[in-house]
């Protein structure tokens, strides 16, 4: 911590000075602000004048202490980050809380109000709607606990047995076949059945096991989230989910009970569960990554409501819509922005940011092309004619030829004596491995960086095309194939990833190579217009959108961002995005598309607003940043890199080796054993990725665990961390016991300090060993717990620690050096700094996350619901 106190005596006879044991003149709040600021920095008193960053040193983690000191003194205002950053001097600061008038405080209650209330929007901006909290009473025991979760075992069992009886029988049925023309037909036939089967069972599911969505509540671990929970896995795992941004994804949707109009067009792979409280008007747009699943999970209970979207509607990326929210006829949502419970948005109304407010942004930037219903038809038969005259017959195909090639699979095409006591048996298996394995990565690595070229030719940058013809659909393929994980996160966070993103068509001309110029987690539209300038760093999470859509057209466009820039974690970054050179655009920020080009200056929260580029203490490590000490320790660090893929590859093979090994003594016992082998081999390979997960964590971390970190990228610790993060990789394998008892274990296992009966729908931690979860909480969908940042060249981590009964909302993301006091509520999308802490049963919101009312006005429709739950709850 950087010490200003001689700086400040030094200096005190030029400004008034508050702090320590003299107190110059001054209001009474400034007096607070500063007693309270000098003990956060260290200093005897500091001048009320002085500038937080630029005089003070301080930093967004020292100033989220002052922030979370002022709370627990009674005689403070309380001031948030927001505040922080508007008004940098405790004058500013005091001068601008004492202008707002104290906010009316409403009467804790023990519960509120349920969320099924709305609200409506002023001139002055949105109104807010109750802060819906559970009327669910005690929590479910552990017998039902311990009952879902052998339940929700059972069902996997119970589907992987059927899809092994399938499976065999018609491999069985396909290899009698006589010459190729007859097994083509004989895949043909089987796979289209297997493939409708496949898409109807979720629907059938649907309607028996729930019938019709309600709102209503639905008590964790009971028997009815178990028909929730199975309904939703079905749903998520429908081939049909695959073909979302399509007339049959929309089709999928009519069928489990959504009121759909006409020429809606869903880029969003987040399947909504409650189908039937989603209605959609016509020509609405819903653009990629947003989340409007109809339900939330909160203080032991699914609560499902509706979610309602006008006609005309553009629904922002990287969004989410909570449930009892309505979008007008119109209306618009910008991206990184998500609209709170009881929210509305007045027809033709454009808003953004989190929770979403009035705005004068126009999100539509491109206009509307000829694309009538035949054509819509056309291509949805297209599709379905692909996946069942090709994609299908040659998976089945590739299937048979890989049983008859591998010895090990021989006895699935022809019965014969097991080979398990041979040594034969498990070298071939190896060899196999190898083979396959390697083979898979090469081949996949010539065909990512060709491929998508070719198929580039037929899409031109900053022209209209129709939707769902021959262009949508090499738009869609380029998207598709450069977007593969495995190598990004093969070649992440090391020197090779600027290589391998040009060998993709990215534009990085005279690159600044730093060693960690791009995270292992990206993504664009179209690698061929996406162009980064020299000297930016990119962390983990940045979703280039080169392509901007209407309810009949798609355009896509060139995005560039600027020289000299560091982009946080989880960015996305539109075609219209308004930034240069040399900025700092922070985690989770909503990058601005209107107005001056901002640059030299960071941006901060959803709609952003300014901060400093850079401050005091991040510039500790800029002598390891040029010279000849940078260009030795880049040389080691490249070394350290390298061995890391290694390491990463050889781990991903030995995963590979004892799956394939694990199939392969199915196979050869299946003569023997029947179809029960080929359903214990799915629940082994199961746990054995577990096992895997286990074993990488604690081998990663020495069986230590991590500890906090403040270094710069350029030593030894953060490399380690690189490896970390590159041999451990877990987050697409653990999702599978989304909403399940298992993945709490599963977590504990990874070493978090997880607490009794948390309920994780979707949750993710990067470093699982800095991370306390406590009794009770619940942890939603799509959110996330990082227990680090890098700006530039500096990495920071720390502990964070959640409360017992804690909730995080659905895309809300908890930064490190955090503390939720027990009972909090960090509502959905939003951004918990790093360094806050929130007081016991606080309800929090936003991007950056701020304190709000306990209980905000009911609207008077519902007030006589509210009651009657007070009532009774006592």
């Amino acid at each position: 911590m950087v010490d200003k106190s001689a700086e400040v005596r030094g200096r005190e006879d030029e400004a008034p000075t508050i702090g320590g044991d003299r107190a110059g003149p001054g209001t009474g709040t400034e007096r607070i602000l500063a007693e309270t600021l000098a003990g956060v920095v260290h200093a005897d008193q500091v001048r009320v004048d002085s500038h937080f960053f630029d005089d003070l040193g301080a930093d967004s983690l020292v100033m989220a202490h002052f922030c979370a000191r002022l709370r627990k003194r009674p005689d403070a205002p309380s001031v948030s980050m927001k505040e922080i950053y508007r008004h940098p001097t405790v004058r500013s600061l005091a001068a601008a809380l004492d202008e707002t008038p104290p906010a009316a405080t409403a009467a804790t209650a023990a519960t509120a109000v349920p969320a099924t209330a709305t609200a409506t929007a002023t001139a002055s901006g949105p109104v807010r709607a109750a802060v819906p909290r559970s009327v669910a009473g005690p929590p479910t025991g552990t017998p039902h606990y311990v009952l879902c979760a052998v339940l929700q075992l059972a069902f996997f069992v119970a589907y992987s047995f059927g899809a092994a009886l399938v499976l065999t029988k018609g491999l069985d049925w396909i290899a009698g076949a006589s010459g190729l023309v007859d097994t083509y037909l004989r895949a043909i036939a089987f796979g289209g059945v297997a493939f409708a089967a496949v898409c109807v069972l979720p629907v059938v599911a649907k309607w028996v096991l729930v019938g019709r969505w309600r709102p209503r509540q639905i008590r964790i671990w009971s028997m009815d989230y178990l028909r929730f929970w199975c309904v939703k896995t079905l749903i998520r795992s429908d081939p049909l989910v695959f073909f979302h941004g399509s007339p049959l994804y929309t089709l999928y949707l009519r069928a489990l009970g959504a009121k759909i109009g006409r020429r809606v067009t869903v880029l969003s792979r987040r399947v909504p569960i409650c189908t039937d409280l989603l209605t959609i008007g016509d020509d609405t747009v819903i653009r990629k990554d947003v989340f409007f699943s109809g339900y939330r999970a909160e203080s032991g209970v699914i609560r499902t409501g509706p979610v309602t979207l006008g006609k005309d509607v553009l629904v922002g990326e990287v969004t989410v819509i909570d449930i009892d929210t309505v979008m007008g006829d119109g209306t618009q949502l910008g991206h990184a922005s998500s609209l709170h419970a009881g929210q509305r948005v007045p027809d033709g109304e454009h808003w953004h940011g989190s929770p979403a407010q009035p705005a004068d942004v126009d999100y539509r930037a491109v206009g509307p092309a000829r694309c009538g219903a035949a054509r819509r038809a056309g291509y949805s038969v297209s599709q379905l004619l692909g996946a069942v005259l090709v994609y299908v017959p040659l998976a089945v195909a590739g299937s048979v030829l890989l049983f008859a090639a591998v010895p090990q699979f021989a006895s699935l095409v022809e019965p014969g004596p097991t080979a398990l006591t041979t040594w034969g048996f498990y070298a071939d298996a190896l060899v196999t491995s190898i083979a396959l394995f390697f083979g898979a990565v090469v081949l996949g690595l010539l065909f990512t960086v060709t491929v998508p070229r070719v198929l580039n030719l037929a899409v031109r940058p900053d022209t209209v095309y129709p939707l769902f013809g021959f262009r949508y659909g090499m738009h869609r393929t380029i998207g598709f194939l450069t977007n593969r994980r495995f190598f990004k996160t093969l070649f992440g966070d090391s020197s090779a990833i600027v290589h391998y993103l040009g060998g993709l068509g990215y534009r990085l001309s005279h690159v600044e190579q730093t060693g960690s110029n791009f995270g292992t987690i990206m993504k664009q539209d179209n690698p061929f217009l996406s162009s980064v300038g020299r000297g930016t760093m990119v962390a983990d999470g940045l979703s280039i959108i080169n392509a901007d859509f209407s309810s009949s057209s798609f355009c896509v466009s060139r995005v560039t961002i600027g020289p000299h820039n560091f982009v946080g974690n989880y960015v996305a970054y539109p075609s219209q995005g308004r930034t240069g050179d040399n900025c700092l655009l922070a985690t989770k920020v909503m990058v601005p598309v209107d107005g001056k080009v901002r640059e030299g200056v960071g941006l901060l929260g959803s709609p952003s607003f300014e901060i400093p580029r850079s401050v005091l203490r991040d510039s500790k490590f800029d002598h390891l940043k040029d010279g000849e000490t940078f260009r030795r320790r880049l040389a080691a660090k490249n070394k350290h890199n390298v061995s890391t893929m290694a390491l990463h590859l050889l781990a991903r093979w030995v995963f590979f080796f004892w799956v394939a090994l694990v199939v392969s003594v199915a196979a050869d016992l299946y003569s023997v054993l029947g179809l029960s082998v080929i359903a214990l081999a799915n629940v082994l390979t199961l746990a054995f990725t577990v096992v895997d997960m286990v074993l990488s964590e604690r081998i990663a971390t020495g069986f230590r665990g991590l500890r906090p970190l403040y270094c710069s990228i350029y030593e030894r610790p953060f490399w380690q961390h690189e490896r970390y993060w590159k041999v451990t990789s877990v987050s697409e394998a653990i999702m599978v016991f989304n909403g399940t008892p298992f993945k709490g274990v599963i977590w504990r296992w990874l070493g978090v300090r997880m607490g009794r009966r948390v309920f994780d729908d979707g949750c993710y931690f990067p470093e699982r060993s800095l991370v306390a979860i406590g009794d009770g909480c619940v942890l939603n969908e799509g959110s996330r717990i990082q227990c680090h940042s890098q700006e530039d060249g500096t990495f920071k981590s720390d502990h964070s620690a959640l409360g017992a009964g804690c909730t995080v909302g659905v895309g809300a993301l908890v930064h490190y050096g955090v503390t939720m006091g027990d009972g909090t509520v960090l509502a959905p999308d939003s951004f918990l700094m790093k360094g806050e802490e929130m007081p016991q049963g606080a309800h929090w919101a936003g991007n950056p996350a701020r304190e709000m009312p306990d209980e905000l006005p009911v609207p008077p429709a519902h007030r006589e619901d509210a009651d009657t739950a007070r009532t009774r709850t006592g």
